[in-house]
This record gives C-alpha cells, structure tokens and sequence, in this order.
C-alpha cells in the first residue's frame, strides 16, 4: 500500500515553548556544532611528554614502546608479537602520544571546518589509555603536558587540601588551551566521571595502605575490610559493572557521600574558574557526566546549582542512552548525548529489509523522542550518529541489519567485516549527515569521521586521528588469526571534509536550522522520501531527503523560489506545487527566497 503522508504546516510549526521555559540551556549550545575529542588519539604535538615503559610498570621483561602514528592498526609491532599473539591482550597497553599540544596545533583545522564546541573525553590523571580510571581529578594528565616527569613529582608531594592544589605544566598548558580556543569562537567541556575513580586514586590508595583508619575509608563502597590477623588480603569493595579496576564512590540517601561530594564541588569550581576571580571565562564551558544515570540524582540537583552559580551559561549534558526525561526537567542536565536520535538513523538510512525503518516510521520515532523533552531540551541535544562507545558511522554503513552498537566488533562478532567504506557507501553517509546538519538539536561529529576513519567498536574506534600530512602505512591485517581482509589504503578524504565542511556552513548561515521550528511536511513510503521544514520569522528552510537505492521525482506543496544550498540550483513552485528529482541516497536544502 502506498503510504504518503502531507502533514498540516499551520498546526505544527508554531508550537509554544514548554514550561520548562526560555533560558536554561545556553544559546550556543542551541547554535552548536560539536566536536568529540579522544585526546590519546587526536595529535602528538609534543614528543617529550610521551609515556614510558616505566610509567606503564609493565616489567623489565616486557619490551614497550609508543606506538607508530601512522601504522596498520591491526599488525603486531615487534614487541607486542613478543608478548601474545592475540591482538586484544595487546592493544589496550598501546600509547600514540596524542596531548594537549596536539589539540592547540589543530584549533585552526577544527575552527576551518566549522566546529564551535569540544567534547573531550576525560583528561585527567588516569594510568589507562582512555583515562575513565582517575588517579586524580583536579590535575590533567601528566603526558598531556609538557612536563611529564615534573608533573609526577608535584603530585606525589602536593597536600591534596583543596586550598593548598597547585597547577601542574599539564594544567596550565590545558588552560592555554581553552584561552586558545575561545579566542577562535570554540567552547570546550570535559567529561566528569563522578560514579567511580581508578584504584591509582589518590583517596583510594590511603584506603589500601590504611583500611578502616583511613580519613578516606567512607568514600568507597567497601564490602569488607582486610583482617590483619591472617595471611590473606579479605578488603573487598564494589567496582563499577563489578570491574574492580574502576572503585565506585558510596552513596547514601542524601547522594554522594560528603567526602567525595566536597571533592567534586572543589574540581568543579577549579576547572570552571581556575582563578577564582569569579569570571569563568578562563575555565571550561560545561560537563558531559559519565555513566550519568548511576548517579544520584540528589547529588545532580546539588552539583547543578553549583554549576550555574560559577556560570550561567554553563552547559550539562549526560549521557544517558535512553529515554532521559526524568533527567530533563530543568534541574538536573540541560540535555543528553541523543542516542534514540542515533537508532532510528540507523535504522532508516542504514538497515535493509524488515530492521529497516519506512519513512513514516522514521518521522514517528523522531515525534516520539521530540514528544517526551521540553521544547527547549530539543534544540540543545547533541544529535551523534557515533562516538567512542560505538564502531564508527561508516563502519555502521557496511555492517548494516545488526541493530545499534550490536555485534560491532571482530571481538563478538568474526563476521564483521573490518574494510573501509566504498562511494556508494560514503554516499550513504553524506545523506546522513545532510540530515544531521539540518535536524531539531545540536549536531556531534566524532573525531574523523569528517576525514573518512573507519573502525568497529572499542578498540577499533580509537585509532590515531587521520590527518593530511601525515602517510599511513595500508590497513591489511585481521585481528583475528586465519581471517583476511582487503589491503586498504589510508588516507584523508579530503572531498568529504568538504562535504562536512559545506553543511556546516549552511547550518550557520541559515538560522531557522539551529533556532527554527519544526514541522514534518512529507513521508512518502513507497519512493523513501523524507521532507520537513525548519522556520523562523525571516528565514524557511526546507529539507528533502531521497533515502531511496534509486532517482526519485517528487512535488511539495510549495509556491515560490527557492534555492537549494548544496548545489545553488534555483527551483520554483507554482500552484501545482514544486516538482523536484533527487538523485538516489542524496538530499537538498531549499531556502525560500
């Protein structure tokens, strides 16, 4: 049956702001165009602060060294294939060097694509590679920085009263670094992982050494205490999802417990205010909150109003998966990392067959999540497709009907194919991003994507950053032994970093894409094509989609000219309506002239 659906303009676009009311979410977050960064995995802008086989503690029998930038990602370097021969019991222990100096380097390179805003995933002292483990919270990584071995000895000695922390060469090389990138229109905020810490914490350390006598021993969830009478070590605590590498923080009815709640409120203030002057500007613009929904959310309200007291126009997203209204009220998070945004594109641009999503029940997912938020949390969602938790959006492409973030890696899945994408594929992709680009709510690009990176889900989504000047060694081996795979080149997709670079253009130049209302204006089931409207008082933009595998021709029922600003074709409608054909998988944007 043929399923197409005009919808009623006068009904839908003029829809009233919620009682949650004009004002919590900051402006820019509305006009943003996001950016996640993986800073061990961004760009090694300093040699000398690399990690050391030392630092690792990984023994003197076990050769290490930092790993090639611009190597295969899956072939062994000689001294991994001197330790195992499976590729996972290595991989985790690599270091490409990436720091914060790396970041600086490349402002310019994100500021020319067109990015506003940084998500940088955890920067704070932590062993591991993607540094979820904190040793610390209140310096930024020693390797970040350019004093590696001199950040190390201000920590082992520093008084860990707040009032008496110092600032570390990585701290004050990352505060350049948010100086740097507000002078480019750039905001910057960092992740906050208040559910647990790394058993290399500071707090937790003294509670190994001191058990029960610890000032600390309150801080942690312990289940039992060692018994010194006898020969074993009985101290037990709860660790996060049970990984007793990641200890978690107890709670108690009122939230976290004072101690580590102090703690926290102490970091905020440092990293939102570093001076103390009482004018943020010199300190990050927001937090994403880890795991935020095993948090509770008594502590939340608490750290919400501290947040605003420093800055107003400070920015708190959480990462919540699924539905986030209970967060979204007004006193916990501004809005959440729009994962439901990211299922549905799978299953409409991506899926085949019955996991495929018809136009119209893409239009009735998006109504769904839409429905459930205040009107302002829409516009302040950060849309992602992909991030680090997930394989890569070109990879989603090829390994399509899977469902998201399922089966996404060789590790789970030997049938996942590991290639990178072809042109019908990466074609597939620009459709996305046109739509991305265009939606209710603030779109994330994750770090490559624009360059064309590929990869299944962690590890394999954390490669070094592809950048033009730098040659890559093909991509030709298999994690797996006795699979094969196709002998991939690697290099900077220079025309689809135009592509992205192009669609953020339009979303700043036309305001109804990032301010506008939102209105549905066609579902048309049999040929796949979407449209829908975004509009201000001065600006109308219409967005049509062909998600179809061939040309479709279509008619709006729309007077007047219009342009569209992928190709500058000007089009005009008449009382019949505007006739339109649209390539297979490609889209148009028409702003009313």
């Amino acid at each position: 049956m043929v399923k197409t659906i005009f919808f009623v303009l006068v009904i839908v676009i003029c829809f009233p702001l919620s009682t949650w009311g004009q004002g919590h979410i900051p402006d820019w977050a509305k006009d943003a165009v996001w950016y996640q960064i993986f800073p061990e995995r961004f760009r090694n802008g300093d040699l000398t602060n690399d990690p050391t086989r030392k630092e690792l503690q990984l023994g003197a029998e076990r050769d290490w060294e930092i790993s090639p930038w611009t190597s295969d990602w899956y072939q062994f370097q000689p001294w991994e294939a001197a330790y195992s021969k499976d590729f996972y019991n290595n991989v985790f222990e690599r270091r490409y060097g990436g720091d914060m100096q790396g970041i600086i380097d490349k402002l310019d390179y994100l500021a020319g694509l067109g990015v506003t805003a940084i998500y940088l995933n955890p920067v704070f002292e932590a062993y591991s590679l993607h540094k979820y483990d904190a040793s610390t919270y209140h310096h930024i990584d020693n390797n970040f920085g350019p004093d590696a071995r001199g950040d190390l000895e201000l920590m082992a000695k520093e008084d860990k009263d707040a009032g008496k922390w110092q600032f570390s060469a990585a701290d004050k090389l990352f505060l350049k670094l948010i100086r740097q990138a507000h002078k480019r229109g750039i905001r910057i905020i960092i992740d906050g992982v208040f559910n647990h810490s790394g058993t290399r914490f500071w707090a937790f350390q003294d509670v190994v050494k001191n058990q029960q006598k610890s000032r600390y021993a309150d801080w942690f969830d312990v289940t039992k205490w060692d018994d010194p009478a006898t020969p074993d070590n009985e101290f037990d605590y709860k660790g996060w999802w049970g990984y007793k590498a990641l200890p978690e923080f107890r709670e108690d009815p009122n939230g976290l417990v004072k101690g580590p709640r102090d703690y926290f409120f102490n970091v905020t203030r440092r990293w939102m205010d570093p001076d103390g002057d009482g004018d943020p500007n010199d300190g990050v613009d927001g937090w994403r909150l880890d795991v935020a929904n095993e948090v509770s959310p008594r502590f939340w309200k608490q750290w919400r109003k501290l947040v605003k007291s420093i800055n107003p126009q400070a920015y708190i997203v959480g990462e919540i998966w699924d539905d986030a209204s209970k967060w979204l009220a007004g006193d916990q998070f501004d809005a959440v990392m729009n994962y439901r945004f990211a299922r549905a594109a799978v299953r409409f641009f991506i899926d085949t067959g019955q996991k495929r999503y018809q136009v119209s029940d893409f239009a009735k997912q998006l109504a769904g999540v839409r429905s459930v938020y205040p009107v302002e949390v829409n516009y302040g969602l950060q849309n992602l497709y992909d991030s680090h938790d997930t394989d890569r959006l070109s990879s989603m492409i090829i390994n399509k009907n899977r469902g998201y973030d399922k089966n996404a890696s060789p590790r789970q899945n030997p049938s996942y194919n590991l290639r990178k994408p072809n042109p019908q594929e990466i074609r597939i992709q620009k459709l996305m991003v046109l739509f991305q680009m265009t939606y209710l709510g603030a779109p994330m690009i994750y770090y490559g994507d624009e360059a064309g990176m590929w990869g299944a889900d962690d590890p394999d989504d954390r490669k070094p950053m592809l950048w033009a000047d730098l040659k890559y060694d093909n991509e030709r081996s298999h994690p797996i032994p006795g699979q094969s795979r196709p002998n991939d080149t690697v290099t900077f997709n220079q025309d689809l970093y135009e592509y992205y670079r192009q669609l953020i253009r339009i979303r700043k130049s036309n305001i109804a894409l990032r301010r506008g209302s939102f209105y549905d204006l066609l579902s048309d089931d049999e040929k796949g094509v979407y449209a829908f409207g975004r509009k201000t008082k001065d600006n109308h933009v219409i967005v049509v989609l062909n998600n179809d595998a061939a040309a479709q021709t279509i008619s709006l029922p729309l007077d007047g000219a219009f342009q569209d600003q992928v190709s500058g074709n000007e089009l005009t409608g008449d009382g019949e309506g505007l006739k339109l054909r649209l390539d297979a998988k490609s889209g148009v944007i028409l702003v009313k002239q």
